[in-house]
C-alpha cells in the first residue's frame, strides 16, 4: 500500500466512523482531525469521490518558474570542477561564463541535486573521477587531499583496493539455550564489502587470529593477492604485548598492519557496526524464530549459507560497489590489487 493508499484510507475511516457514531466531534478526536477538516472532507468525497481525497501538496513545484534546464546543468558540473567553492563564489564565477543566477539560487539547485554540502559535492567528484575516469584538476586534487587530512583527524581510513584494508569486530549473539555464550568474529574488506563471520563460545586474542587464519587468509591467497593491513578497535581480543597476544603474533608472522581506531571514535569502524546491523535483522532474527538450534555447528551452517548469498547475490551500495554484490566488487577489481603489487615488487 502506498502513502497516498494509506492516507485516503484514514480519511474515509473518518467519514465512516462519524456516520457510525453519528457523532462528527467525537469521530475527529479519535481519529486526529478537526471539525473542519471533517466537513472539508467531506464535501471533497461529496462532490468526487475517493479520488478527491488524494493528498494535495502545498509544496508541489511551480515549473514554469525553474531556471533553465541548460543553466541548471551548468550550476551543477559547476559543483564538482570546484567543489570547495561555495554558492557566493559559485554565483560570482557563473556569471562570468553567462550563467545568471544568485548565491540563494545556486544554493537551490544544489540542494534540487543534493550538492548543497563541501561533503557532498567531493563524493559526487569522487563517483565522477570513478566511473568516468576524468583527470583531475589542481583545484579538485586539493580539495580531495584536504577531505583526506579531514578523515585521518578523525580516525576515518581511505581504502585503495581489495586486501588493503580489512575490519574485523566482534559481535555478541546471544545465550542460547542449550548452546550457551555466542559471539561472532567478523571480517570485512573495506574495498569491496566482502563479508565473513565464524562463531564462538568465548572471546578472546585466540579466537580472533583462528578467524584470520581460518577463513579470512586462505580466501586471500586463493586469489593470489595478500592482506597488507587489518582495523580493529582497542578490545583486548586485537590489542596486548606481541609476544604473549596470539593476535598481534599472527599478524606479525603473516606481514599485516595493524591499524587500530582513535579512541572514543567507535565511527571509525563502522563498516562493521553496519554490517551487524544486517545481519542481526536478515538472519539471527529470522533464524532463531524459524529454528531450535542444538549446536555451535548447526548455526554456522546456516550462517556460512546466509553469508555466500549477502556477497554473491545481495546488491551493495557500498562507495565501490555502484550497485554489484561484493563478490562482483571484488573479482572486478582483482586486476587493481595485483596493479598495486606489481608496482610494488618493481620499486623494490
Amino acid at each position: 500500500m502506498t502513502l497516498e493508499s494509506k492516507l485516503i484510507k484514514s480519511k474515509l475511516g473518518l467519514l465512516k466512523l462519524a456516520e457510525q457514531l453519528g457523532n462528527v466531534s467525537h469521530a475527529c478526536k479519535v481519529m486526529g482531525y478537526s471539525r473542519d477538516s471533517f466537513y472539508r472532507l467531506k464535501e471533497l468525497y461529496d462532490t468526487g469521490g475517493e479520488q478527491a481525497l488524494q493528498e494535495i501538496s502545498r509544496k508541489k513545484p511551480i515549473v514554469k518558474n525553474r531556471i533553465d534546464p541548460r543553466d541548471e546543468e551548468a550550476i551543477v558540473k559547476y559543483a564538482t570542477e570546484e567543489p570547495a567553492h561555495g554558492q557566493v563564489r559559485a554565483s560570482n564565477e557563473l556569471r562570468k561564463r553567462g550563467v545568471s543566477i544568485s548565491a540563494a539560487g545556486v544554493r537551490i539547485v544544489w540542494q534540487r541535486n543534493d550538492l548543497e554540502t563541501f561533503k557532498k559535492r567531493l563524493s559526487a567528484l569522487e563517483a565522477k573521477v570513478a566511473q568516468d575516469g576524468i583527470i583531475l584538476t589542481e583545484s579538485q586534487l586539493a580539495a580531495l587531499e584536504k577531505k583526506k587530512e579531514e578523515q585521518q583527524a578523525i580516525g576515518e581510513i581511505e581504502t585503495e583496493h581489495p586486501g588493503y584494508l580489512g575490519s574485523q569486530d566482534t559481535y555478541y549473539v546471544g545465550n542460547i539455550k542449550g548452546v550457551g555464550r555466542i559471539y561472532q568474529q567478523t571480517y570485512i574488506d573495506t574495498y569491496s564489502k566482502v563479508a565473513m563471520a565464524k562463531l564462538y563460545d568465548r572471546k578472546n586474542a585466540l579466537t580472533a587470529a583462528d578467524m584470520l587464519n581460518d577463513k579470512v587468509i586462505p580466501f586471500y591467497q586463493e586469489c593470489g593477492i595478500p592482506l597488507l593491513r587489518m582495523l580493529t578497535d582497542r578490545g583486548t581480543e586485537y590489542n596486548g604485548k606481541r609476544e604473549a597476544h596470539e593476535y598481534e603474533l599472527y599478524l606479525n608472522i603473516e606481514g599485516i598492519e595493524h591499524s587500530r581506531i582513535k579512541a572514543r571514535h567507535l565511527q571509525s569502524n563502522g563498516i562493521c557496526e553496519r554490517f551487524h546491523r544486517t545481519i542481526q535483522d536478515e538472519f539471527y532474527a529470522i533464524a532463531f524464530r524459524k529454528k531450535l538450534y542444538q549446536s555451535l555447528e548447526e548455526m554456522q551452517t546456516d550462517l556460512d549459507e546466509w553469508i555466500d548469498k549477502y556477497n554473491s547475490q545481495r546488491t551493495h551500495s557500498g562507495k565501490y560497489c555502484f550497485g554489484k554484490t561484493p563478490m562482483e566488487t571484488h573479482l572486478d577489481s582483482l586486476p587493481l590489487a595485483q596493479s598495486k603489487m606489481i608496482d610494488t615488487l618493481a620499486v623494490s
